[in-house]
């Protein structure tokens, strides 16, 4: 081979790498500049869970008395930081025999300051309550925007079933009518509340009848929080068979109280309790009259 055609062939093998080594570039610079531009779009994060509604509840209140005051005052320091327009009055609202004379200084006195602000209170009626014409003149009493004897309320993505759970009432209609209600329900969120305990470990205890009775009925329509009063102290209990028991009875005064084996937490404290529903869960908060936070449990959304 002469030296004119190895310098061709030379030449030419230099060309064809050139261009090679120049297209392998052009690729890889597209490619990264492709890496680059998706690399700066933003990544996609968690969806946070949306607050729905927030509310709090109280019982066996209405005594116009310091203990009262001073739970009342705690809710409406809770309002000026958490805004909420709902409160759960879970009965004995008057005391001691229910008499509507008295609502000026057993109710509409005490939380004059959330009633300004246009808070409403969605109340049943406790044994006490009862004890004057039947407790008639409260559930036709405006403040207490009851629509009955029972009745059922939504808010959001939450729905409230309200019991009268006194020994006078008519307890067959009643579930035949919590059973319609709970079964016509679309709410993801359903919570009962009666002034009468399923569940305490306080003074009175269990009520076999009404575990027997309600708690079927709970677990079937998904039922997971139900709150109340009578029993005088803060109680929170485990999940049973799906459902939280609450009591907040210490709305006004105290009385010593226990625990069993599904006991969350208890304390004898002047206090009341605040929720927060989310479309995941619903956090809860027992709060003193000191406005410190004793207590927190959570109910995730089945």
């Amino acid at each position: 081979m002469n030296l004119k055609r190895r310098k061709f062939l030379f030449l030419s093998s230099s060309t064809t790498i050139g261009v090679l080594i120049l297209g392998f570039t052009q690729v890889l610079q597209a490619t990264q500049s492709v890496t680059k531009q998706v690399n700066k779009k933003p990544v996609p994060t968690a969806k946070k869970s949306q607050l729905l509604l927030r509310f709090v509840s109280v019982a066996d209140t209405g005594t116009g008395a310091k203990g009262q005051y001073a739970v009342a005052n705690a809710m409406i320091n809770y309002h000026s930081k958490n805004p909420y327009n709902l409160v759960v009055l879970a009965g004995d609202n008057i005391y001691n025999n229910g008499e509507i004379e008295k609502i000026n200084a057993v109710f509409e006195r005490p939380y004059a300051a959330l009633l300004k602000k246009k808070v409403k209170f969605y109340a049943c009626l406790g044994n006490h309550d009862i004890r004057t014409n039947n407790g008639d003149q409260q559930v036709k009493y405006a403040g207490f925007n009851m629509k009955g004897r029972y009745y059922t309320y939504t808010r959001k993505q939450v729905q409230f079933f309200v019991l009268d759970t006194n020994s006078n009432t008519d307890m067959k209609t009643q579930l035949t009518w919590l059973e319609t209600e709970l079964s016509k329900s679309q709410a993801p969120w359903k919570i009962v509340y009666g002034h009468h305990p399923i569940y305490a470990s306080g003074a009175y205890g269990n009520n076999p009848e009404f575990i027997k009775t309600f708690t079927p009925i709970f677990q079937k329509h998904n039922v997971q929080l139900y709150i109340n009063g009578h029993e005088h102290h803060y109680e929170r209990t485990k999940s049973i068979n799906g459902t939280t028991y609450l009591i907040c009875g210490a709305g006004a005064g105290t009385r010593p109280v226990g625990k069993n084996a599904w006991t969350a937490y208890s304390a004898e404290k002047l206090s009341f309790a605040a929720y927060e529903v989310y479309t995941d869960r619903i956090e809860i908060k027992a709060i003193g009259t000191d406005n410190q936070v004793f207590d927190r449990g959570i109910i995730p959304l089945k």
